[in-house]
């Protein structure tokens, strides 16, 4: 990042060298597929809410105040309002949201300068450099995902003490699965922070990953489906009711 006069660098740092070993044993991905797809499970039945994946995901990856690439969403149909069910207790259950990296994206097929393309591990990703912020890609993304730089940002902590470079203003960005941590064998941030473990990643076209196993087990559902995009995120649904 340069200005008049003066010339400021920021250089991306490791994510995974300041971890201690039993850190970096934890968050292994493990055993994969030799060209793995990745992605993500969601356990509602183990979601508490509590917005740590949002807070690292935001740290990590210097996102500016006012913007969210994880979001935890309420559901039901009042934002963070108990549903009431017929026996008079109260329950309620959460939705963590960002970034689906479909299989078949539609924030792809629009953008006019290929600037939102499918990389390695079969992830959606944004190319700063191409994006000309006309936001194409936003209006026909499903899910609201995607969020944009509309001027001079404000950080805090300051800019440059994430683990990635900021984004320049005028572009678009978004969730990219922390790809920074896959290119050294770690799971993605809110993965790794995740107090309740309600977060699984994986490889989904390696039949014998956790991930697989449990999407299979428990039935994981893809939002919206009907939409055609076909997610690489799912949600393990839950099998009871915890109430208030």
């Amino acid at each position: 990042m340069s200005a008049e006069g003066s010339t400021t660098t920021t250089t991306a740092r490791s994510a995974v060298e300041a971890l201690p070993p039993k850190s970096r044993e934890y968050g292994a991905i493990g055993t994969t597929s030799d060209e793995p797809r990745w992605g993500m499970a969601v356990d509602t039945e183990r979601c508490i809410g509590c917005w740590s994946c949002a807070v690292i995901c935001k740290s990590e990856n210097d996102i500016p105040l006012g913007m969210w690439w994880n979001r935890i969403l309420t559901e039901g149909e009042g934002l963070d309002q108990p549903t009431v069910d017929n026996g008079g207790d109260m329950t309620m259950g959460w939705v963590p949201l960002a970034c689906q990296h479909c299989d078949d994206p539609p924030c792809e097929k629009v953008c006019p300068t290929g600037a939102t393309y499918v990389g390695e591990g079969k992830l959606v990703m944004v190319d700063q450099d191409n994006c000309i912020g006309c936001r194409y890609c936003m209006a026909a993304c499903p899910y609201g995902v995607r969020v944009f730089n509309w001027g001079d940002a404000e950080y805090a902590p300051p800019a440059g003490t994430g683990v990635v470079p900021p984004r320049p203003t005028g572009s678009v960005e978004k969730c990219t699965m922390c790809i920074h941590r896959l290119a050294e064998g770690v799971v993605p941030s809110c993965v790794w922070s995740c107090p309740a473990e309600a977060r699984i990643f994986g490889d989904l076209d390696d039949p014998n990953s956790d991930i697989v196993a449990k999407i299979k087990a428990r039935g994981g559902k893809q939002l919206l489906e009907d939409k055609g995009t076909h997610p690489k995120v799912f949600y393990l649904e839950p099998r009871r009711r915890r109430p208030l």
